[in-house]
């Protein structure tokens, strides 16, 4: 499962654009990585781990602006259309299962 987080946070105030640093470095933190602007991505391996990012993000959000999740399933990920640009990423966006021996 991946949990996509779109977020839109005020920057007007440098209080703001603190609280924006802060998110974005709660979000790496968590296991969160970028991959638009202001979009990240988590992968989560149950349903209760991505309901427990969830919480966690959800207790630790900023006062203000808009942040929205999403859980997709792995195939749901893979299937997405890229209409312009590349994928910049180290983690496999396949539905294919891997086994590390």
């Amino acid at each position: 499962m991946r949990t996509i987080l779109f977020f839109d946070l005020p920057t007007l105030t440098s209080k703001n654009r603190k609280d924006y640093r802060a998110f974005v470095k709660l979000l790496i933190k968590s296991g969160f990585y970028r991959i638009q602007e202001s979009v990240f991505v988590k992968m989560s391996i149950t349903p209760q781990s991505a309901e427990s990012c969830i919480q966690y993000i959800d207790k630790n959000k900023p006062k203000e602006g808009s942040i929205m999740l999403l859980t997709v399933t792995e195939k749901q990920f893979a299937n997405m259309n890229i209409l312009l640009g590349d994928v910049s990423t180290d983690v496999e966006t396949s539905d294919k299962r891997v086994i590390i021996i």
